[in-house]
């Protein structure tokens, strides 16, 4: 089992835990709504399309400022960055229709997931991040899916919404296995 090794870790783990366990909470929330709007693009469905990113920079913040201490925040910048990028990106690709959506989505994920695996693999003796590096790992390989499949015939929004219950998901085994890396202290 893998265990937190310096007061500072320790220190973020639990903070680490409520993140994640609100992360998943939204995304699944958040994917049902998509998944309710039948994945149109009014307006709700661009609103959940846009805040998607925007909540992704709110947690990295918060996760940023819990990380402070350990000196792996660095990822995070970058990441809230890049989501900032995002969300702007798919306000303005509401404009274009669902391919474009997509598009933006697809680089978004793959760089983010990128992201994800650095800062993942930078933790990784706290414990509790091998669901969030093959997270990582697969918001990359999802990513490059969503770009390609904007050229299909019919795309849809809705498998976004699977690439966020999965992203939850991740963050709901990372938050237990934080928990169980504590109680083995």
């Amino acid at each position: 089992m893998t265990t937190v090794d310096s007061p500072a870790a320790g220190g973020i783990a639990p903070a680490l835990r409520r993140l994640y366990f609100v992360r998943f909470a939204f995304a699944i929330v958040w994917a049902a709504l998509l998944v309710v709007t039948m994945s149109q693009l009014g307006p709700l469905g661009i609103a959940l399309v846009v805040l998607y990113p925007l909540f992704d920079v709110a947690a990295a913040v918060v996760d940023a400022r819990s990380s402070r201490a350990t000196g792996s925040a660095l990822g995070l910048y970058v990441n809230i960055a890049v989501s900032l990028l995002a969300a702007a990106g798919l306000a303005i690709a509401a404009a274009s229709g669902v391919p474009a959506i997509l598009r933006v989505w697809g680089v978004w994920a793959v760089v983010s997931g990128i992201v994800q695996l650095i800062v993942g693999v930078g933790r990784r003796k706290m414990g509790g991040q091998w669901p969030m590096i093959l997270s990582g790992g697969i918001s990359v390989l999802a990513g490059g899916s969503f770009f390609l499949g904007a050229a299909a015939p019919n795309p849809m929004l809705t498998n976004i919404a699977g690439y966020a219950v999965l992203g939850g998901v991740f963050f709901l085994v990372s938050a237990l296995r934080l928990g169980r890396a504590a109680k083995g202290n």
